[in-house]
């Protein structure tokens, strides 16, 4: 690979992770749109790496606790509410986790067409649009119920569909159970541990299985780049929640979604 395109997919990565606006449909589609060869699995296992050190070195001091809180748990069978965030975390994991055994090969041979990308980009933006007019709600994390952990958990697994976005899907569920903008943000990022967990290692595993040459420098570069864009775009992202709201997002994802169709129109034509 080439260091401007370490360096821009990378970021890409960092800054769409965590912003309703779908990381792997942007990994997809640059490569396609900009003519580049395919980055590669040593690649995509690096960036979720950054991604994941990110959003737990942001998360810290709500990590511990949460960890401690689940195994108190078990041995006293008493729910504080760490306890049940965190047992809400591994709950809301399970559909995605399910989903993706279940349907590995249709998304990764069906459903990685920039039509379903841009399809599912426009779709989803105006599911998010509807929860976040609708939403306002006033429930923090630590009050949801396990009902809404679930629905939660399975608009998730709605995200293996490309385009429509893990953080976007999880976001879009959360404002319209009643949740507020920042908690359904907060709880959308813990609840990436798992899966960026899940999938870097259902990769490595693919990767132990077919062994490929790697350059240890653009590894450790791709790591690192993806790291800091990702923590600073879950910061101001948080930060800045309440002030902006999700319409920049949707305009955003309404956009890409057009410029899609017609960009991809017209190369098949």
């Amino acid at each position: 690979m080439e260091l401007m395109q370490i360096i821009v997919l990378s970021l890409m990565q960092g800054l769409t992770e965590f912003l309703p606006i779908s990381s792997s449909a942007h990994l997809i589609l640059v490569p396609k749109i900009t003519g580049w060869s395919d980055q590669g699995l040593v690649f995509d296992i690096a960036v979720h790496v950054g991604t994941l050190l990110a959003v737990m070195f942001y998360f810290r001091h709500d990590l511990i606790p949460l960890v401690s809180a689940w195994f108190r748990s078990i041995l006293t069978r008493q729910l504080t509410a760490d306890a049940r965030l965190a047992w809400a975390i591994i709950i809301g994991t399970i559909p995605v986790g399910l989903a993706g055994l279940m349907f590995e090969g249709i998304i990764e041979t069906e459903l990685r067409s920039p039509m379903v990308i841009a399809a599912s980009t426009i779709i989803f933006a105006g599911l998010l649009w509807w929860a976040d007019v609708k939403g306002r709600g006033q429930l923090e994390e630590k009050q949801m119920t396990w009902k809404m952990v679930v629905m939660i958990g399975i608009m998730q697994a709605m995200a293996l569909i490309p385009g429509a976005s893990r953080s976007g899907t999880t976001m879009t569920a959360g404002l319209a159970l009643g949740m507020t903008r920042k908690a359904a943000a907060r709880f959308s990022f813990l609840l990436s541990i798992p899966v960026i967990v899940l999938a870097g290692g259902l990769q490595t595993i693919e990767l132990i299985s077919n062994p490929v040459a790697v350059d240890w420098g653009a590894l450790l570069l791709s790591v690192a780049i993806s790291a800091v864009s990702a923590f600073f775009c879950i910061h101001y992202f948080i930060k800045f929640l309440d002030k902006v709201g999700m319409m920049p997002f949707v305009i955003y994802r309404l956009i890409l979604g057009v410029f899609l169709i017609w960009f991809f129109s017209g190369v098949s034509s």
